[in-house]
């Protein structure tokens, strides 16, 4: 077998042991993003912040055009 051709064997070999990385990293991508998303909710309705957007709100819908 030539040197090339034990190369690109080695390489095609790298890769599938690699393939699982992209998983787990994917699925820990998402973890964090659904953690972020529960605290972001904790934030937006708690009483005060929700108070506060509330009247963000009403303000904008009661403007003058």
């Amino acid at each position: 077998m030539s040197k090339a051709v034990r190369a690109l064997v080695r390489r095609a070999g790298a890769a599938r042991r690699d393939a699982g990385m992209v998983t787990s990293e994917y699925a820990m991508g998402i973890v964090a993003a659904v953690a972020f998303a529960v605290v972001l909710y904790k934030v937006v309705t708690s009483g005060q912040v929700s108070a506060e957007l509330q009247g963000i709100v009403k303000q904008a819908l009661d403007g003058h055009m």
